[in-house]
């Protein structure tokens, strides 16, 4: 068993020490009293004062030792709870306590300056991660997402702050943390479907491992480029057959004026002149066709300003004289775009609605509204649909019987010039279908 005055409190400790240290001087002191040839009174008065001021001295010598380590403690512990802010202040530093009170604060202005430079370069990789335009996530050991961007979330078609603390199942990427990486995977049962590129590593937060999930859209990527290489295709075509057009075009249209003059034959003015003007007639035909399909490759960039969405609704609904067109509206809403591209990629949409509702005598509907921080417009109608969806946005494909194949190319290039994105889909609560424009808010 350990003796009392080892277990007792360092502050007894201290007060004891202090009273032993003055007990041979007071001891002696009190027998020098009680042996001499004093009265009474004397005696007991001095050895009252004797007493006194050893137990007075033994106390201040218990405050002078503990007050010093109280002060370094209430350091220490605020320096535990994150408060660097706290400094001790010190007579000088040429004692012991001095010196280790410089110390402290020395300590305690590093852990400041770390603290913040941690809590800076933490707002900087938020900063970075919100901005790079990749799906980024990360999952604690038990498959809880601790941390998305805001890409993410868009991924998701969900507010950040909602799928915070989920399982990887509730959001449909489990098969994101299995498997061999860098892959393709195809997300045609989540929300975004496509196909995006996997990569997928382990790092360590508070000694915990953690897994990060990196998801790239290859299909954006890849309109992107199959977009560049139409436009130079392009190119190409309308230089090649506008410089075969420009001499057809003149040689008929000489070889009309020499026929107008009436040097030849009647039959043979009548078949030649037949023929001129077939060759004539189909050149300006195939001048106009390589004129629509090099808007494509001419679209410019476009250039931002307030849009009020109503209002640009409204002319869009005002501009369709052949069916009308409902305008179910929306919440007031304002965006930074280019009114002329999204008015023209909203005109060729109800203009395909009401063409494909004219053939079922149905109805076209338009409206607006904010989904998961975006702005989503939307056109719907309730005409046949589509019976193939997937080359709706390939260029020279088309399902009229006189289209061109780029009003709907056209328009996904104004949606992704202005960070948006352009689907069009049956519709799943009866015939027709609908095309959803989503637009970012900021």
């Amino acid at each position: 068993m350990r003796p009392v005055f080892a277990r007792s409190r360092f502050e007894t400790k201290i007060l004891l020490l202090a009273i032993g240290v003055g007990a041979p001087g007071g001891f002696l002191g009190l027998w020098f009293l009680w042996a001499g040839d004093y009265s009474t009174r004397v005696v007991w008065s001095l050895s009252a004062l004797v007493v006194g001021s050893w137990m007075w001295l033994a106390w201040t010598l218990r405050d002078t030792v503990i007050r010093p380590v109280q002060t370094l403690s209430n350091m220490l512990s605020a320096l535990a709870e994150g408060d660097y802010t706290i400094r001790a202040r010190s007579v000088g530093e040429d004692d012991v306590f001095g010196l280790a009170v410089a110390e402290l604060n020395s300590l305690s202005e590093v852990l400041r300056t770390q603290r913040y430079s941690k809590v800076e370069a933490e707002a900087l990789l938020r900063s970075v991660m919100d901005e790079i335009d990749v799906a980024i996530f990360a999952f604690d050991d038990g498959g809880l997402l601790q941390l998305v961007n805001r890409a993410g979330g868009k991924f998701l078609l969900r507010n950040v702050e909602d799928i915070l603390g989920k399982t990887a199942a509730q959001l449909e990427l489990e098969e994101c943390l299995v498997g061999n990486t860098p892959r393709i995977v195809d997300m045609s049962s989540n929300t975004n479907p496509g196909e995006w590129e996997l990569r997928r590593s382990v790092f360590r937060l508070d000694g915990l491992p953690h897994s990060l999930v990196v998801l790239s859209d290859l299909s954006r990527i890849l309109r992107g480029q199959e977009r560049e290489t139409w436009k130079r295709i392009i190119r190409v075509l309308s230089h090649e057959i506008n410089n075969s057009l420009a001499p057809i075009k003149s040689i008929a249209e000489t070889l009309q004026g020499r026929v107008s003059s009436g040097q030849l034959a009647e039959e043979t003015l009548v078949s030649l002149e037949k023929g001129l003007s077939v060759i004539q007639g189909r050149a300006d035909s195939l001048n106009v066709f390589m004129a629509s399909y090099a808007k494509l490759a001419k679209l410019p960039a476009p250039t931002f300003s307030t849009v009020s969405i109503s209002e640009l609704v409204g002319e869009v609904v005002g501009l369709e004289t052949r069916l009308n067109v409902k305008n179910l509206g929306g919440p007031d809403l304002t965006i930074r775009a280019d009114g002329a591209q999204l008015g023209q990629l909203l005109v060729n949409c109800v203009k395909n609605a009401v063409e494909a509702a004219s053939e079922t005598e149905g109805e076209v509907e338009i409206g607006w509204g904010e989904e998961n921080g975006d702005i989503e417009l939307w056109v719907r109608d309730t005409g046949p649909g589509f019976s193939d969806t997937k080359n709706l946005f390939v260029p020279f494909y088309s399902t009229k019987p006189k289209g061109s194949g780029i009003g709907l190319v056209l328009c996904r290039q104004i949606a992704e010039g202005h960070d948006g994105s352009l689907d069009l889909e049956n519709r799943s609560d009866g015939p027709g279908c609908i095309v959803r424009l989503r637009l970012p808010k900021d």
